[in-house]
């Protein structure tokens, strides 16, 4: 692992997802969202522990030409199917360059070619600086129900 600071990253990066790997631990386990979003997001750390011991977990690395910028975690259950957006952050540093939505087109598609897959759900909570507009704007609907105090929205794929 290197310590050595990343390349600057511009809006025009080129967003892509790769596999978490030895390499790219440590940068993912320092980013971050904002204090008003950590109440919404778990650490990555903790994320990339969860999906380790979690059968269907599809976790990736979110970079921006060669930074990484963010996480996402999908739980695929081929059997059912179901898919499910466990987790997904963008690091504080990094938002608003539309890096988030070209990170959740690439999951989408990835999805998309899933066997079965015909939606995609996850669940937010709700409260002021939750993503429920980020993922209302990238087309899941809520709804209605709630998981314990989330609430779930699903993305329609056919």
């Amino acid at each position: 692992m290197s310590d050595t600071p990343s390349p600057p990253v511009m809006p025009d990066s080129t967003v892509t997802l790769r596999p978490v790997v030895k390499a790219n631990l440590r940068a993912l386990f320092t980013l971050d969202v904002t204090e008003d979003q950590q109440s919404y997001v778990a650490p990555n750390a903790w994320s990339i522990a969860e999906a380790a011991y979690s059968d269907g977990a599809w976790q990736r690395a979110i970079y921006a030409d060669e930074t990484p910028v963010g996480y996402s975690l999908v739980a695929i259950d081929e059997e059912t199917p179901r898919y499910y957006l466990w987790r997904f952050m963008i690091d504080h540093r990094y938002q608003r360059n539309g890096f988030a939505r070209a990170a959740m087109e690439l999951v989408i598609d990835h999805v998309r070619s899933l066997p079965g897959a015909t939606e995609f759900f996850l669940s937010y909570v709700p409260g002021d600086h939750s993503p429920k507009g980020f993922y209302e704007r990238v087309g899941f609907a809520d709804t209605g129900q709630v998981m314990g105090i989330e609430r779930v929205m699903r993305l329609e794929l056919a």
